[in-house]
């Protein structure tokens, strides 16, 4: 089976050494992610499983019972093949890679499925193309908003409906992707940590119980631009030294609310641009990202209100205006409590060691779990290192990774026939 991964690894990563020193860039709807999405297609259909497109570019390949005579919801296993720019090649690979390798490990064991079995290879996950991420799970959980989508534009000025019908898809049919409730029975996703929360715990895999959405502020600050040759240190309203302590005070305070709570939060300014950008004008305008997460949403208001109030001490202090616009305010996920405990009751029957835990990113499970029950399972990466070309997990804990979305299955039909 490890010979399997690391081979199926490369294919769906288009590589022959997954040893690349810029990455991997395959990014929502490009057409880098299109030729893996077809490797996907022809692993799957080599494992006899059936595929098919949706209309929001999703490939869905099925394991569908003997008995065609059974109308049983699908257990539903799932990621995604898109990148960041220069990422890595686990992140979403892993959780496909295993739920193809579970496909075949159970069909070399010749077991029979009392319940079709699908796994879903998400279109466009990452925000890295658009800031619009999960697009193709968005679509299938009946979450899209495509009047409000259509025209967010990449950096190079294309939308996401023109990337869209670049695929050869409609946008026009694109929430047509929906699936019904009755049509899936839970779904689970395997995910690379993305930290290193595994093994600080002594573990050996995650179980996660809630997904932790951020809210995101863009703070701008006003001054004035001068020259600065001839503009006296007293006279300036240099936008760029007012936004300077609020960086330092959302770490900080972040940092302190998080120390004092029973839930943890993060807080980071992640973007910055500082306008005219010239070397010889102070800066009239400088633009903050704001990106808060935690799954208490009550911690992630506390520290927005702690920053706009910091805002207003600011603008006193420096003779700035500064508006703040907020971007996002997901409520986070509540993963399915039951399933994620038998997700950490399965692992330790396999003999590994569980932990139960948090997921600080996003990912396709947090929309599958509006509408379904649904699951996380993390396996470790390398020094927790993500959106890396260094970006690694081992051959053993994608075997693992393996083993754990099989026990997933078996519990399922084992569940269901136990009620029959």
């Amino acid at each position: 089976m490890q010979q399997w991964l690391d081979q199926q690894l490369k294919a769906l990563n288009l590589v022959d050494s997954m040893n690349q020193k810029d990455g991997f860039t395959r990014l929502g709807y490009s057409d880098e992610e299109l030729k893996s999405m077809a490797v996907f297609r022809e692993i799957a259909e080599s494992l006899g499983l059936t595929v098919r497109g949706d209309e929001a570019g999703n490939l869905i390949a099925r394991w569908d019972p003997q008995d065609e005579h059974l109308s049983k919801p699908a257990i539903v296993l799932g990621s995604h093949v898109d990148t960041v720019t220069q990422g890595g090649g686990y992140d979403g690979v892993a959780g496909v890679l295993c739920a193809l390798g579970a496909m075949k490990a159970l069909k070399d064991e010749k077991f029979e499925p009392d319940h079709p079995i699908e796994v879903i290879c998400f279109a466009s996950e990452e925000s890295a193309r658009f800031g619009i991420s999960t697009i193709g799970s968005k679509a299938i959980s009946g979450l899209l908003e495509p009047n409000n989508l259509a025209d967010v534009q990449d950096e190079n000025g294309v939308t996401i409906k023109e990337a869209v019908e670049q695929t050869g898809l409609s946008w026009s049919t694109i929430e047509q992707a929906e699936r019904k409730k009755d049509e899936i029975k839970s779904f689970v996703e395997l995910h690379i940590e993305q930290g290193t929360v595994i093994e600080n715990a002594g573990a050996q895999f995650g179980a996660v119980s809630a997904v932790a959405c951020p809210i995101r502020l863009k703070v701008t600050v006003r001054g004035k631009m001068s020259h600065t040759g001839t503009t006296p240190m007293g006279m300036r309203q240099d936008a760029l030294v007012a936004a300077a302590p609020l960086i330092s005070y959302i770490s900080e305070q972040g940092e302190k609310l998080s120390n004092d709570s029973e839930h943890a939060i993060v807080a980071t300014v992640s973007t910055i641009s500082a306008k005219p950008n010239a070397m010889n004008v102070i800066p009239g305008t400088v633009e903050l990202g704001i990106d808060i997460r935690s799954v208490d949403d009550g911690l992630k208001e506390q520290m927005a209100a702690m920053i706009k109030e910091k805002c207003q001490e600011i603008e006193e202090q420096h003779t700035v205006s500064i508006d703040i616009e907020t971007l996002v305010n997901n409520p986070s996920v509540k993963l399915d409590a039951e399933l994620m405990e038998t997700l950490c009751e399965l692992g330790e029957a396999e003999g590994y060691r569980g932990h139960i835990m948090i997921s600080g990113a996003g990912h396709d499970v947090m929309n599958m779990a509006k509408k379904w029950p649904s699951g996380l399972f993390f396996i470790p990466c390398q020094d927790g290192l993500s959106h890396h070309p260094e970006e690694h997990a081992t051959l053993e804990d994608l075997h693992m990774g393996v083993k754990l979305l099989m026990a997933y299955i078996k519990c399922q039909a084992l569940v269901e026939k136990s009620l029959e």
